[in-house]
């Protein structure tokens, strides 16, 4: 079964017509500026194929928590989930949600100028104008309060959320969440499991924000845990109305 993503409709769309595609683990809600279900089903079976026909192959790769080093010819979603796992220092299935999300939006641009796929709190935007992407923190104050400010000119642009308190992702740390942005929505993705994995308790957010600095191509992070929050990088924050 799917987890509920009540959080999805938090994010302003306005304009855009929203779907749903869901094979297997891969659960996606897209918003583009017309219905494109049967394009993204496509490409959604395209990508988790040419994983799992890698993973087929070379089973280490699903269950590694370290850094990947994949051959020349691995297909181009496995070398991205690779590219972000040696950034952020961890398995490459941590960036595999964040990978599928972009990889499915590239392949929808073609079709709509504006494209933002969620896949589990991971997210993939190209956008035509400003949109607000709502922040869900579990059991934190924040929850519902507040927003990421995304402009046109960040995008493309990748989101990545980890969490200690929610979710069925592996996660080492205790945050409601860890948020991390980037060009590629893997390594968001890989980046925000990295740092949730160090956090702890709040008097970690200001060394876990110094790590975060570290990671190259990393643009920004947000760490919440609690009533406190740490924020780093090209990153702001706005209230829910």
């Amino acid at each position: 079964m799917h987890e509920p993503r009540f959080y999805r409709h938090w994010i302003n769309d306005s304009g855009l017509v929203s779907f749903n595609v869901a094979v297997e683990q891969t659960d996606l809600y897209i918003r583009s500026q017309r219905n494109l279900k049967n394009k993204a089903l496509n490409s959604v079976l395209k990508h988790r194929g040419s994983i799992q026909a890698y993973i087929g192959r070379h089973p280490i790769f699903l269950t590694t928590l370290d850094p990947y080093q994949a051959e020349s010819e691995a297909p181009a979603i496995v070398k991205e989930m690779v590219r972000a796992s040696q950034l952020a220092s961890v398995g490459p299935m941590a960036a595999v949600a964040g990978a599928i999300a972009e990889a499915v939006g590239r392949d929808l641009l073609a079709l709509s100028p504006e494209v933002i796929v969620e896949n589990g709190g991971d997210i993939f935007l190209k956008i035509s104008e400003k949109r607000l992407v709502g922040i869900y923190a579990g059991q934190s104050s924040f929850t519902k309060k507040i927003a990421l400010e995304i402009m046109p000119g960040e995008t493309p642009l990748g989101i990545g959320t980890s969490s200690g308190s929610i979710g069925h992702s592996l996660s080492l740390g205790s945050a409601d969440a860890v948020i991390g942005l980037a060009s590629s929505a893997a390594l968001a993705d890989a980046a925000a499991t990295a740092l949730g994995n160090m956090v702890k308790a709040t008097d970690d957010i200001p060394k876990v924000i110094e790590q975060a600095q570290n990671i190259q191509g990393l643009s920004g992070v947000v760490i919440i845990i609690g009533d406190q929050m740490g924020v780093w990088g090209r990153v702001k924050i706005v209230p829910l109305s």
